[in-house]
């Protein structure tokens, strides 16, 4: 499963998914079954936490990918997050081609990395060990993400750094990196999140991004993001409940 979303991810294919928030296998199993291509399990902005990502792993199943973003840019929390057993992981606030390198590092076993071995769900408990350890450094997933004006500003050389598996932008912490939070609209912001996309793909590597609903990322689409992730559990909720009153009080 891996090894074909990491296929996809590099070829460029349009791979639409959307961000859960709460600790709830059920949910997951609903989105993975609707027609998503992947789910980005979010633990930087929400209470989950390694057990609720891999009972949403185990929800879904081995056969349906999920990208877990991690709380921090800290090793700790990725070797945790790996041993679930993800298709990948997505890496918050990275401004430096360092801190990708450091990343990377982090999430490959030696030699390529300085990943420790442990035994988990990823290793099937130690039933596929081997296979695992075999495949894992080229199958896994490490997406850094682009949402400071100050890693905008140092692509040209995070673009160089070998390993990469793409890399996802952040448009509202972007925003707020030049004083104008949550104003994506605005022409600087589009202006960096274009930039973002034009020097990766000169670089051949896949972008991704967020967008609140449909409509906000079809314009990212157009520009050669492929790696979309679009609302999240809460929003499909809360909308769905909203129109169903409207419709029904109107």
């Amino acid at each position: 499963m891996n090894e074909s979303f990491l296929g996809r991810l590099r070829n460029g294919d349009l791979l639409l998914g959307t961000i859960l928030t709460l600790p709830s296998p059920e949910i997951a199993e609903l989105l993975s079954q609707a027609g998503f291509n992947w789910l980005f399990i979010d633990m930087e902005h929400t209470s989950l936490g390694v057990k609720d990502v891999q009972r949403i792993l185990q929800a879904v199943g081995k056969e349906f990918p999920c990208l877990v973003r991690v709380p921090a840019m800290d090793e700790a929390w990725i070797k945790k997050v790996l041993e679930t057993g993800p298709a990948g992981i997505i890496v918050p606030h990275v401004n430096t081609p360092e801190e990708v390198e450091k990343i990377l590092r982090w999430s490959k076993y030696p030699p390529k990395g300085t990943r420790s071995l442990g035994i988990s769900r990823a290793q099937g408990y130690g039933l596929n060990l081997q296979e695992y350890m075999e495949k894992a450094n080229e199958t896994i997933a490490v997406v850094p993400q682009v949402e400071h004006i100050d890693a905008v500003e140092n692509l040209e050389s995070f673009v160089k750094v070998p390993g990469l598996s793409a890399l996802f932008v952040g448009p509202y912490d972007l925003s707020g990196s030049v004083g104008k939070l949550g104003k994506v609209k605005d022409q600087e912001v589009q202006g960096m999140i274009q930039k973002v996309q034009t020097i990766c793909s000169k670089a051949g590597i896949v972008t991704g991004i967020f967008g609140v609903d449909a409509e906000a990322v079809k314009p990212y689409i157009h520009i050669g993001y492929t790696l979309v992730a679009v609302g999240t559990d809460t929003s499909y909720i809360s909308k769905s409940v909203q129109q169903a009153l409207y419709s029904l009080r109107k």
